[in-house]
């Protein structure tokens, strides 16, 4: 009976190995992606407004077309937790269907698409995201104006390639949430930190200001008291403008000259607009590159916010952070002459509504938010009623026989005025985490800046979910405004 029994065991074996060489032996398990699922090629059929073909356009997006998957899929953060999967994966939903929406539509774009970025240091992150739907959804800006850290973003995207783009954005920030001196907090495992407890995630957020504050930003900051005392206060002298600071920002100017062709920047057919203040007139002044050839400095100089950042010296003048006088290059964008029909994203990263503040720390941060929101709706309403009168004084105009045009001065004077432009203006504000606190704005921690970018992505999706919207007002209507983000 055993020598029996164990006839039949090795037959049994023996069968399984035989049915398992003949069929196909099951794929093995492998380790989660490291990125984002990777998204559909941009699609080959474009909407009508492309940026100005100087460098061979065409060969430039057919190159894009064909990058592989694995450089794509660096752009999204890496879900790891169940949390983080899913909410990667509900935005990657809505991108893919918002951007088959807008090809489906295939609406006849303005001649300019403008991209206007506000300032708000950490929280750019977010533009970089929102940037990132537009680019999936084949819609190229060709004027973009920004802000303090909306120059930055600016920079990044009008001084490299189409196809280079979203890769050194990503670089970008990779490169700036990092401190100084010791790793990152998260060891490169941001996403597995997406579902720790509210007291926890504090904590983390208070821990990433404080190494802000006292490592600085590798590629951005460093502080000065590392550098040592200034040799001229010895002899009773003043450190001077370009040094009177908490910070160095000298290895900003190093990481634009690498991740920024600056010849690009100013040759390639996108109009590129930063802000900054003249520190001895108290003027916001605009640093456009139809005008000048702009470079490091003129993007630095956006961005210098003192007392932390130094003033930027340039062509004599010393310059700090635009958003000292207005946080938003949004009227800059509209009232530019001569004027042509608009469609404006307008990216802010403060939003002017907030709750009651109920102790010191809520106070500091609502007068950030109220401060830098720089009345954005306050703009568009203005401008909604400007342009209405101006559409009306050109109606009026041709009523006015045409010899009475020619000879008229105050005639002369209305037709300069009158205009017939119509405008469109989305409007995306950062809304989501806004309980990070009143660090929110220095906190470069890697967790927030993938929490930032994926709410980028996720506000521009719903917004490209109304392809209506990419279409100029018509009828009576010259100017119209979209809140992409209104709760």
């Amino acid at each position: 009976m055993p020598a029996a029994r164990t006839r039949k065991t090795v037959a049994r074996k023996s069968a399984a190995r035989t049915s398992a060489a003949a069929e196909p032996r099951a794929p093995a398990k492998r380790d989660p992606k490291p990125a984002a699922p990777a998204k559909k090629d941009p699609p080959s059929k474009q909407p009508a407004r492309k940026e100005p073909p100087k460098r061979k356009q065409a060969a430039t997006a057919a190159r894009a077309a064909r990058a592989p998957a694995r450089a794509r899929s660096a752009q999204a953060p890496a879900p790891a937790t169940p949390r983080q999967a899913r909410r990667a994966d509900a935005t990657e939903r809505a991108t893919r269907e918002s951007v088959q929406r807008v090809r489906d539509a295939a609406p006849a774009l303005p001649q300019n698409i403008a991209l206007v970025l506000q300032g708000g240091g950490a929280l750019g992150a977010y533009q970089a995201g929102v940037y990132q739907g537009l680019f999936e959804a084949g819609i190229a800006p060709n004027w973009i104006a920004g802000i303090s850290i909306g120059a930055f973003n600016t920079a990044i995207i009008a001084g490299n390639p189409p196809e280079k783009r979203m890769a050194t954005l990503r670089e970008f920030w990779d490169t700036i949430s990092r401190p100084n001196v010791f790793p990152s907090t998260t060891l490169g495992q941001e996403a597995r930190f997406d579902g720790i407890d509210a007291d926890t995630r504090a904590w983390l957020d208070t821990w990433e200001a404080w190494r802000a504050i006292i490592e600085g930003q590798r590629g951005f900051y460093l502080p000065r008291a590392w550098l040592g005392p200034d040799p001229a206060l010895f002899a009773g002298g003043q450190p001077g403008p370009a040094a009177a600071s908490w910070y160095d920002t000298s290895p900003m100017i190093a990481t634009l000259n690498r991740l920024v062709d600056f010849d690009r920047l100013n040759d390639d057919g996108i109009r590129v607009s930063v802000g900054a203040v003249n520190v001895r007139t108290g003027n916001l002044e605009y640093f456009d590159n139809t005008q000048m050839r702009l470079d490091a400095r003129h993007i630095l100089a956006s961005g210098a916010l003192p007392p932390a950042f130094p003033a930027i010296e340039i062509d004599g003048e010393f310059y700090w952070d635009g958003g000292l006088v207005s946080n938003t290059p949004l009227s800059h964008v509209l009232t530019a002459s001569p004027r042509s029909d608009t469609l404006v994203f307008q990216v802010d990263l403060w939003n002017a509504r907030g709750e009651l503040p109920q102790n010191l720390l809520d106070v500091a941060e609502r007068q950030k938010e109220i401060q830098y929101s720089s009345r954005t709706r306050l703009i568009t309403d203005t401008q909604r009623v400007f342009q209405h009168y101006r559409r009306l004084l050109r109606e009026l105009l041709e009523e006015i026989p045409a010899e009475v045009r020619a000879s008229n001065p105050w005639a002369q004077h209305a037709a300069e005025l009158a205009c017939d432009r119509r405008y469109s203006v989305i409007h995306l504000i950062y809304r989501d985490r806004a309980k990070i606190g009143h660090f929110k704005d220095y906190q470069f921690g890697r967790v927030a800046m993938r929490e930032h970018w994926l709410s980028g992505q996720g506000d521009i999706a719903r917004a490209l979910a109304h392809p209506d919207w990419l279409q100029l007002p018509q009828g009576e209507s010259a100017f119209v405004a979209h809140d992409a983000t209104a709760p």
